[in-house]
């Protein structure tokens, strides 16, 4: 069930930092790993070490998808692919593969996620690399939780944290406890939230895992806010959060943290601070490119600004465009956000735009033929 606390609290560990950066803990300061990513990329390109190169890649572009730059990031995973597919390794070409389907799902590109992720999955599974398969299958799963599909990736997300806690992986545990928990708490389950954001602290505690931590604390911050109105009591934990996002520099994290902060506010009738909170998270969602966020914090300004007396109309008009954009990316649980805001504002029902309507089936069947082909645009 996935209120049971795991009997086997293990350090956490980051697979995804492998060959000459495996010592790296999960809680390595990212500008540390990609400064040795870099250094130790350069040395395997000299040696013409390719699984090597492959490896020092991948570390370089999670280090620059998790700091924000993702452009950079982009470059890192390709070349990581090229090198590992010269090298003929199928898990090293998952992984890079992996990389590049976390990186579109950040950037909004969701289909490409799909795409990615499951090649990932399954060139993980010809290469025997169970590890890379089940990040692979949790991506899946957390695109479309992410998109608002909870009924299609709700089992998955139960099945991958019971796999988690058979291999006493935490790292993987803590991520899924945190997306069921998501789910709950955004379908008004909150008592089961609360459990489940409090279990994934927990174990991330235990095992040494800043990061899902700091994920945990923003859960519980949201939960108690919403449900308790306990302000005081969100806003220490967001503190501590940040804190750990600070320390580990991990740039998304850190802009989802001001973002709910906003939220916190904005649900105290804070209005003022809560939109500064927001356009403070707006910055900083825009410079990593990252839409979902963007347009999230968007929406927390227009609701701020509401409250402190915009005009309706120019309300109305910005919420209609916002329900555009969430349509055109696919993000359906947002997209309904908007149409709440705009009855809790009084702004009345939106008018339609070209192009409002479902965003295609989230999680889209892809065959057996296309995942064997690793033909990937823009890798040859």
């Amino acid at each position: 069930m996935a209120g049971q606390v795991s009997e086997r609290p293990v350090k956490a560990s980051a697979p995804e930092y492998q060959g000459a950066l495996g010592a790296l803990s999960v809680n390595a300061a990212l500008p540390e790993v990609l400064a040795r990513g870099e250094r130790e990329l350069r040395a395997a390109e000299r040696s013409g070490d390719l699984r090597e190169a492959a490896r020092c890649g991948l570390a370089v572009a999670e280090a620059c998808r998790r700091l924000g730059r993702t452009a950079e990031a982009d470059l890192a995973w390709k070349a990581s692919f090229r090198a590992a597919r010269a090298a003929g390794h199928e898990g090293a070409m998952a992984w890079a593969l992996w990389s590049g389907g976390t990186l579109a799902r950040q950037r909004g590109a969701f289909r490409l996620a799909y795409r990615l992720l499951s090649l990932a999955a399954e060139a993980g599974e010809r290469g025997g690399d169970v590890v890379v398969r089940g990040y692979s299958l949790a991506g899946l799963a957390e695109t479309g939780r992410i998109q608002g599909d909870y009924e299609a990736v709700g089992k998955l997300h139960e099945q991958l944290l019971a796999e988690a806690r058979r291999r006493g992986e935490a790292r993987h545990t803590v991520w899924a406890l945190e997306g069921i928990a998501q789910m709950h708490r955004n379908t008004g389950r909150y008592d089961e939230a609360l459990t489940l954001f409090e279990e994934a602290a927990e174990t991330a505690s235990r095992a040494e895992d800043r990061r899902g931590w700091a994920w945990a604390l923003r859960g519980i911050a949201d939960v108690v806010s919403v449900r308790d109105g306990d302000v005081e009591r969100a806003l220490t934990l967001l503190s501590e959060a940040e804190e750990a996002c600070r320390e580990i520099r991990l740039s998304s994290a850190l802009a989802y943290n001001h973002k709910m902060r906003g939220n916190v506010l904005y649900r105290a009738g804070r209005f003022e601070e809560a939109r500064e909170l927001y356009t403070l998270a707006l910055e900083e969602f825009r410079e990593m490119d990252e839409p979902r966020g963007t347009a999230l914090s968007r929406l927390g300004l227009v609701k701020a600004g509401a409250r402190l007396g915009r005009d309706a109309a120019d309300t109305a008009a910005e919420l209609a465009e916002l329900r555009s954009t969430l349509d055109r990316i696919g993000l359906r649980h947002a997209r309904d956000m908007v149409d709440k805001a705009a009855v809790e504002l009084g702004v009345g029902r939106l008018p339609d735009r070209a192009g409002d309507g479902p965003a295609g089936p989230v999680l889209p069947v892809v065959g057996a033929d296309a995942l064997r082909t690793a033909d990937v645009e823009g890798l040859r």
